[in-house]
């Protein structure tokens, strides 16, 4: 028999909505979207990266990042240029307002974080970390 409230994907993806949902109501205070920040936190893990870099490290499709992050770019949260190596790539990295922004943003999203862990020690914190970065890197082999 199925069991959904044993199936990965659903105990995943209930986890991952409320978080979302906790998260974007305080992102909404400073105007920006969940999309947003993946952005800024990207680019503030690193730097001035290629767009279709970013949208791999974001998990948001480049033509919706591409709109994105103009919209970004109007805040003037990120700036944006051809790549001096290659006409066709856009590069893109956080502005001053950007960085400032995300800074602001980290504790908030720790808290976040520190509520869904609440109950699980650091040792089996670790683990799920690890163990759900193999799960992603599974759907990236062969």
């Amino acid at each position: 028999m199925f069991d959904l409230d044993n199936y990965l994907p659903y105990l995943i993806n209930r986890v991952g909505v409320r978080m979302s949902e906790s998260f974007s109501a305080r992102l909404a205070e400073f105007g920006i979207s969940l999309g947003m920040w993946r952005v800024l936190a990207a680019l503030n893990h690193n730097s001035d990266q290629r767009l279709s870099d970013l949208a791999r490290l974001t998990s948001i499709e480049v033509s919706t990042l591409s709109r994105l992050v103009g919209t970004m770019q109007r805040k003037k949260l990120v700036s944006r240029a051809r790549s001096g190596q290659d006409a066709r790539a856009i590069r893109v990295e956080l502005t001053r307002e950007g960085a400032d922004l995300t800074r602001r943003l980290v504790p908030i999203a720790q808290a976040i974080e520190r509520t869904a862990l609440k109950a699980i020690s650091t040792k089996d914190a670790a683990l799920l970390r690890r163990r759900l970065k193999g799960m992603y890197d599974n759907f990236n082999r062969p």
